[in-house]
């Protein structure tokens, strides 16, 4: 799988997927690990998420990533939330503060467990484009490896502001809700698969394939982190990450398609 500033292209999100359910954890995280990804993300707010994918991670630890996140408005919660990321992942490769909450207190001694080699990477995340300008202050910091951003062909606010300062600043992106949100069914269920033909050369078999094809194209853009809570879906989207990338064209396309999605009512 291709990589970039953060390892493979293509890692697996975990909100509303396995929850409690450390055998499908393990399912769905095998199939993804056999399939070449290596990035998990998850978060506090996630319910039970975090301690399923450590269980399933248990045996698999040298081979992943973890990226979780701190959402707590008190310090004292948000290092709560990190020892219990400790025994669930024994460490933590990539903290991020979720949704900027208390993000100004949090990041202090996030920042000390990175120093004492305990963290590798500092993010922050936001979910929300009206949050923009406080979003830009933390990017501005200097205190922030990467941010986590949505973006898909129908979500694209952070290409005004976000992603031109990411760029000017270094900072890795990670791409949230690359085939829409859980609770948008804008893009779903695609298109027909006829109109996926001209996309077959670049290794493209599903609309999902398709969409997160699509934000890589951004080289701007360095992991994805689609969810799914079927093993087949976590090999399927990590093959997005292989074969040539989609070029103008390519792009072009599956913004026409996305358009026609967005268009039809929700109640087809």
């Amino acid at each position: 799988m291709e990589e970039r500033r953060l390892g493979p292209v293509v890692g697996l999100g975990t909100y509303e997927t396995f929850l409690d359910d450390v055998p499908l954890a393990n399912e769905v995280v095998g199939a993804a690990i056999g399939a070449g990804t290596t990035v998990f993300d998850s978060s506090p707010m996630y319910g039970s998420a975090e301690e399923s994918l450590g269980a399933a991670l248990k045996e698999r630890r040298d081979a992943a990533i973890v990226a979780t996140k701190i959402w707590a408005e008190s310090v004292e919660e948000g290092r709560r939330q990190y020892d219990a990321q400790l025994a669930f992942f024994g460490r933590v490769d990539l903290q991020q503060v979720h949704n900027l909450v208390a993000w100004r207190e949090q990041v202090r001694w996030i920042e000390e467990e990175r120093d004492a080699g305990r963290i590798a990477r500092v993010g922050v995340t936001h979910h929300d484009a009206g949050g923009v300008v406080e979003f830009e202050e933390a990017m501005r910091s200097g205190r922030f490896d990467c941010v986590q951003i949505p973006l898909n062909p129908l979500e694209r606010e952070c290409e005004a502001r976000i992603l031109p300062l990411a760029e000017e600043l270094g900072l890795a992106v990670i791409v949230m809700r690359p085939l829409g949100g859980a609770r948008d069914r804008r893009l779903r269920p695609g298109p027909p698969v006829e109109a996926l033909a001209p996309l077959r050369s670049f290794g493209v078999e599903t609309w999902a394939q398709a969409l997160l094809k699509w934000c890589l194209a951004d080289p701007r853009v360095d992991l994805v982190i689609p969810a799914t809570s079927r093993p087949d879906r976590a090999r399927e989207n990590a093959a997005a990450g292989y074969g040539p990338p989609f070029g103008p064209d390519e792009r072009q396309l599956v913004e026409k398609l996305a358009g026609a999605q967005g268009s039809v009512s929700p109640g087809r």
